[in-house]
């Protein structure tokens, strides 16, 4: 079985990666940790419900599960007991292949950049762990102070910082929300999740 190509067209002038299930295999320990932290506090984990709401603050994601699940968890509680788990976990993190090679094949080809819903903390932590962390002129985190996705204003922030047109900027993603902002941004979208 062959696996299909990742293509970046003539006209694209930056490239812009998601950070989770893109360039880190790490939904698998985000699930352990979301499974953690929910049972340390009486409630259960529904795959359905993290799945679709991947990309957002993990703050904003309690806060809707409090809604849909009628629970009352406290949302800064949970994420703290999430990330301890996460932390002590990160050190097993490895890269996505598929989408680390574009990095390595684009480095001082294009200006990169990282546009992640998680922490700056764990975004930059994880880049280190699988040896990325060098490649990118610019990281943003849902600790910037910008709408998150499906928004495009992280995007639209990184095309800035890095002195490129929107139209010109093609985005890497794994999750809906993500994909959303992108096109929201006016850039391309590639789902990474045709790749691996």
């Amino acid at each position: 079985m062959s696996i299909k190509r990742i293509e970046v067209p003539d006209f694209i002038k930056a490239l812009i990666f998601d950070c989770d299930g893109t360039l880190v295999d790490s939904m698998p320990l985000h699930t352990e940790a979301w499974k953690f932290a929910l049972k340390n506090f009486g409630a259960e984990y529904n795959r359905e419900f993290f799945f679709s709401h991947k990309g957002m603050k993990e703050k904003d994601i309690i806060e809707l599960y409090n809604q849909q699940f009628k629970t009352n968890l406290r949302s800064l509680d949970v994420v703290k007991s999430k990330h301890e788990f996460f932390r002590n976990h990160i050190k097993e993190l490895r890269p996505i292949e598929p989408i680390a090679e574009l990095v390595y094949k684009y480095n001082g080809v294009l200006p990169m950049a990282v546009v992640s819903g998680g922490t700056k903390e764990n975004v930059i932590d994880e880049l280190n762990v699988i040896g990325l962390d060098s490649y990118f002129k610019v990281v943003l985190t849902a600790d910037d102070s910008f709408q998150p996705k499906p928004a495009p204003d992280l995007f639209l922030e990184a095309a800035n910082r890095i002195d490129v047109l929107p139209q010109f900027c093609q985005v890497f993603e794994d999750g809906d929300l993500g994909i959303q902002a992108a096109l929201n941004a006016g850039m391309i979208a590639t789902d990474v999740r045709e790749f691996y």
